[in-house]
């Protein structure tokens, strides 16, 4: 489960050989959650609703990144929102 992003203490993180929409997971303190990478919408779990307008705000910034590492499966670092 690489790790790809970390911010406000806010992980966001991939995993390997995932199952179709293309998505991201999220946790915060004690909430998870899963975020289609296209839409942006919570598949499952809940984030607080501040939380979930940052990781829409960052994920919205590196849509393309996030998909084309979901295609490749060749995981890096992306930058935090600041």
């Amino acid at each position: 489960m690489p790790e790809i992003s970390r911010f406000l203490g806010i992980v966001i993180y991939m995993y390997f050989n995932e199952h179709n929409p293309p998505h991201f997971h999220v946790k915060y303190n004690e909430h998870r959650a899963v975020m289609d990478i296209q839409t942006l919408n919570i598949l499952a779990g809940h984030l607080p609703v501040k939380v979930r307008g940052l990781v829409g705000e960052w994920a919205e910034l590196h849509e393309q990144e996030l998909l084309e590492m979901w295609n490749s499966k060749d995981f890096h670092k992306i930058k935090p929102l600041v």
